[in-house]
């Protein structure tokens, strides 16, 4: 596989695990780093790209959704999104540095609900995102 056929299914893993869909782009990641597919700063910036792309679909379906919360169809009931609600509101918008754990789709999804400045969540996100590929990228360098 090339070099740019690798980023680019790196980033589609990474975007994918980063929207509602259950993919997984550390498996990817750390394989490519361990097979030195491209250089380690490539890998970094395409998976976090992909992955903080990822995270603004989230922010987006949660921003234009809220408004059909009221229909039958709407796949959340208003009793969890109630409480997603209350645990954004007190936890805050630094709950976005969560938004590299499992259930961190959630949290952006919310974040588009709520209206958070996008300024804000795109650097929380991006933050969070990022720095956890850092750490990835590290840990996998100490095997």
């Amino acid at each position: 596989m090339s070099e740019l056929a690798s980023l680019i299914t790196l980033f589609a893993a990474a975007f994918g695990a980063a929207t509602l869909l259950p993919f997984q782009s550390e498996v990817v990641f750390v394989g490519m780093q361990l097979r030195e597919t491209a250089p380690l700063g490539l890998l970094l910036f395409w998976a976090s790209l992909g992955n903080v792309l990822g995270s603004c679909v989230n922010y987006l379906i949660g921003r234009f959704a809220a408004q059909y919360e009221d229909r039958r169809w709407f796949p959340v009931s208003r009793h969890v999104m109630a409480r997603a609600e209350r645990w954004y509101a007190k936890w805050g918008y630094w709950t976005l540095l969560l938004s590299w754990a499992p259930f961190g789709d959630g949290v952006t999804v919310v974040a588009g609900v709520l209206r958070t400045r996008f300024w804000l969540f795109l650097l929380l996100v991006t933050l969070a995102k990022t720095g956890r590929y850092i750490v990835l990228a590290w840990a996998t360098a100490q095997i």
